[in-house]
């Protein structure tokens, strides 16, 4: 038997907050001595294990007595679903001391400054530029004319949501610009990037088929590097957020991602993501 002060001392908890749960029912002592004294036996620290990690998740006093005197109450289960719930609130602070990081190296992580035609135009001469003539001859042939395709261009630019897009995946406008004028060369130098990512899409598949999610941490991880290089991005989690969403509404690409790697890699994946950003 441990006395208040020993519960206390072990918990952390302090002694008239053991008292309050006793006036509350949420936690009676064991049994009390001739002189009032609480006294607590194994179970009952165990149940105050329980409380504690109901708290983590903010969940009210008087909720957490209903739940636990609930006849159907399965302790197992509830702890799986408090192991899940707190592993999404580590992961969620884990991403926001990422970027706090990032923001403490001067990564500006949240500016939304419109890009303006003369950025358009930048951009529009960059990917005209960096097009192979194969690529173009055929996409002139199809809109007709060099102007014609370039206006076609211009009208994903004009999308706002894909440009703020941008801007959220990069920190600023300007951030954004600098990554997209960079010269690409030739498409043999992403092979490191597109392999790389081959890999990753492999460990997902072996992480889901173990049930391991250690293994799909560890390759969230190495996505977020790789996306990291392969899109000269400071931080890769809003993109990665974004990919997860397309993945989880069984879109376009998560088909073709589904049909390159087995059916279910790309709502694996996307919960994976989501799992490691706290979302």
């Amino acid at each position: 038997m441990k006395t208040v002060k020993d519960v206390s001392d072990i918990t952390g908890i302090s002694i008239r907050t053991l008292r309050y749960y006793d006036e509350i029912g949420l936690l009676k002592p064991t049994k009390l001595t001739e002189s009032g004294y609480r006294l607590y036996n194994n179970k009952a620290l165990e149940q105050l294990q329980e409380i504690m990690f109901f708290r983590e998740l903010e969940i009210p006093l008087m909720d957490i007595k209903k739940i636990m005197e609930n006849p159907n109450y399965d302790k197992e289960q509830v702890l799986l679903t408090q192991k899940s719930f707190l592993e999404r609130k580590r992961n969620r602070l884990n991403g926001i001391i990422e970027l706090i990081t990032d923001v403490m190296k001067g990564v500006n992580t949240m500016s939304f400054e419109a890009f303006n035609n003369d950025d358009i135009q930048k951009m529009l001469d960059h990917t005209l530029a960096t097009m192979s003539k194969e690529v173009l001859d055929e996409q002139v042939a199809k809109y007709g004319s060099k102007e014609k395709y370039r206006e076609y261009l211009a009208s994903g630019f004009a999308n706002e949501q894909a440009m703020a897009d941008l801007v959220k995946w990069y920190g600023s406008k300007e951030k954004a610009m600098e990554a997209i004028l960079k010269p690409t060369g030739k498409a043999d130098n992403f092979k490191p990037e597109q392999d790389e990512n081959d890999k990753i899409y492999k460990q997902f598949m072996s992480a889901k088929k173990e049930n391991n999610d250690q293994l799909a941490k560890e390759a969230v991880v190495m996505l977020a590097e790789n996306y990291k290089k392969r899109f000269h991005l400071d931080n890769a989690r809003n993109i990665l957020l974004d990919l997860a969403k397309e993945y989880l509404a069984h879109e376009k690409l998560a088909e073709a991602t589904d049909k390159q790697y087995g059916v279910g890699c790309a709502e694996y994946i996307g919960n994976a993501i989501q799992m490691y950003y706290g979302v």
